[in-house]
């Protein structure tokens, strides 16, 4: 009796084992709502600037336990928006030239794509509690690139909310840029453009 009780007993605690570390290696997989999720980027130039925005295709990203691991982003260039010019005929001419061989190439690159390589945790007064390094690959060149970035999860949402200031000439943007190009003046691009995004992903847990 008392070897089928320690048995009993060992069984038991094998069992709470293996399911605890079963519960902490499992992923969870959130895929992008293309819909619900935002980039906004902001470029400067001598005389002003311009804003618009950019979509996202389907893409992931994984949480083992509760710490973010890995995260696979998508973004459709041929999807670029120009916001502040109003005049149609304006806008579209600004739309074509950011999509032409001047700038991103958007008919032989039509997909950029940003893969983490490390998420750090961190913690500041403004909420951030990661700091994201991965590689980012527009026009087929890939470059590293580090920004923080505030990751929430809730159920089975996860938000994530950040900024990255980008030199653009790291991936053969050049048009305008004084830093290849003498005697602009006021036609000068400046070379630094900004992104922020609001990406909502949900679950799909795999085993």
């Amino acid at each position: 009796m008392k070897k089928l009780k320690l048995f009993t007993i060992a069984f038991a605690a094998l069992s709470i084992g293996v399911f605890a570390n079963d519960s902490e290696d499992s992923q969870t997989i959130y895929k992008v709502n293309t819909e619900k999720s935002k980039v906004n980027w902001v470029a400067k130039k001598v005389t002003g600037q311009h804003n618009g925005n950019i979509s996202l295709n389907p893409g992931e990203i994984i949480v083992e336990g509760n710490d973010v691991v890995h995260a696979d982003i998508n973004i459709d260039m041929k999807s670029i928006v120009v916001e502040d010019l109003t005049d149609p005929e304006w806008n579209k001419k600004l739309v074509d030239h950011l999509k032409s061989d001047d700038f991103f190439s958007a008919a032989d690159y039509p997909k950029a794509n940003f893969k983490t390589t490390a998420f750090n945790q961190k913690e500041n007064s403004d909420g951030i509690n990661y700091s994201v390094t991965g590689d980012l690959t527009i026009k087929g060149i890939t470059k590293e690139i580090s920004f923080p970035v505030k990751v929430e999860i809730m159920g089975n949402q996860l938000t994530a909310n950040g900024s990255a200031t980008l030199d653009r000439t790291r991936w053969d943007v050049k048009y305008g840029s004084g830093a290849f190009f003498k005697g602009l003046g006021d036609r000068m691009i400046y070379d630094d453009f900004e992104i922020e995004f609001d990406l909502v992903a949900t679950t799909e847990t795999i085993n």
